[in-house]
C-alpha cells in the first residue's frame, strides 16, 4: 500500500475499498466518531455493510444510519382505526404447501483489536511474543466476514519526529504484510503510522532523567502495532427456555425465621 494512505483513522475512508454512505455528508451532520470518505459520507466496511468507527468513537458520537439502535425512540403513534372488513369472497381452491425456506442466520457485528507491544528498539520487526499474539488473534478472525482491517504504527519519543513517523510506518508495514501472508485480501488492509503522538497512558512515568537503558526499557509499551478487524459473523442460536419436569412442583423458598 502507498504511503498515501497514511492517515488517520478518522480520514481513512479515503480508500476506494470502503462504500461511502452519503446521507450524513447531505446533512451537515458531525463524523467524528467514523471514517469517512472525501464527501464527508461514512465509510463502510466492505461486505459487512457496518460503518467504520475511529478510535474516537463513543455513544454519544453515534448517528442514525449507523447505530440506529442507540438513537432516542420516538413516540409510539396510535395505530388507526381498521377499515370495515369486505364481503367474504369465493375461496379458491387451496394450492398446495410450499414447503418453508430454510431461515437465514442472523448476523452481528463484529470489532475486535490487539496492541503487538514491546517492539525492539530502533527497530521495525515483531518478537516472537508479538508473532504468537497475533497467530492467535487472526485464529479468532476465521469466522468472521472480514470488511476492513486497520493496522496503525507507533514509537517511543526518543528521536525526532520526522525519523519516528518513518519507523511507525515501516511497523505497520511489517505487520501488515505478516496479516496478508496469512490469507487476508490486501484490499482489506488499512495502515498507517503514528510516530509517538498516541503513547500508551502508563509511559507518562518514564522521565528523560533515567540513564538511557532504563529509558528504553521503560518505553516499550509505547513501540507497537495496532490491529483492529471489523465484520459480521452469524449470532449464536438462542437454547430454548427448560421446561420443568411433569410431576414435581416448583421449588418453594424456605420461610424465614
Amino acid at each position: 500500500m502507498s504511503s498515501a494512505f497514511r492517515m488517520s483513522l478518522a480520514t481513512v475512508a479515503v480508500c476506494a475499498a470502503l462504500l461511502p454512505a452519503t446521507g450524513s455528508a447531505a446533512t451537515g451532520e458531525r463524523l467524528d466518531g467514523y471514517l469517512t470518505d472525501t464527501q464527508g459520507g461514512v465509510a463502510r466496511a466492505i461486505g459487512a455493510g457496518v460503518c467504520v468507527r475511529t478510535s474516537q468513537w463513543t455513544p454519544a458520537l453515534a448517528v442514525a444510519e449507523c447505530d440506529p439502535d442507540l438513537m432516542p425512540k420516538p413516540a409510539p403513534v396510535a395505530a388507526p382505526k381498521p377499515a370495515p372488513a369486505p364481503a367474504p369472497e369465493a375461496k379458491p381452491a387451496p394450492k398446495p404447501e410450499a414447503k418453508p425456506k430454510p431461515a437465514k442466520p442472523q448476523m452481528m457485528n463484529v470489532e475486535r483489536k490487539i496492541e503487538l507491544q514491546g517492539m525492539p528498539f530502533d527497530k521495525a520487526e515483531m518478537t516472537p511474543d508479538n508473532v504468537k499474539e497475533l497467530d492467535e488473534f487472526m485464529a479468532d478472525l476465521k469466522p468472521v466476514t472480514l470488511g476492513a482491517i486497520i493496522v496503525t504504527g507507533h514509537t517511543d519519543r526518543i528521536g525526532s519526529l520526522k525519523y519516528n513517523q518513518r519507523l511507525s510506518e515501516r511497523r505497520a508495514v511489517v505487520v501488515k504484510d505478516y496479516v496478508v501472508s496469512k490469507g487476508i485480501d490486501p484490499k482489506l488492509i488499512f495502515w498507517e503510522g503514528k510516530a509517538f503522538k498516541q503513547p500508551i497512558p502508563v509511559t507518562k512515568f518514564c522521565s528523560n532523567k533515567m540513564k538511557r537503558k532504563q529509558l528504553i526499557e521503560c518505553l516499550a509499551p509505547n513501540r507497537r502495532v495496532t490491529v483492529e478487524a471489523v465484520g459480521v459473523m452469524p449470532a449464536p442460536a438462542k437454547k430454548p427456555a427448560a421446561k420443568p419436569e411433569a410431576g414435581k412442583p416448583e421449588a418453594t423458598p424456605a420461610p424465614k425465621p
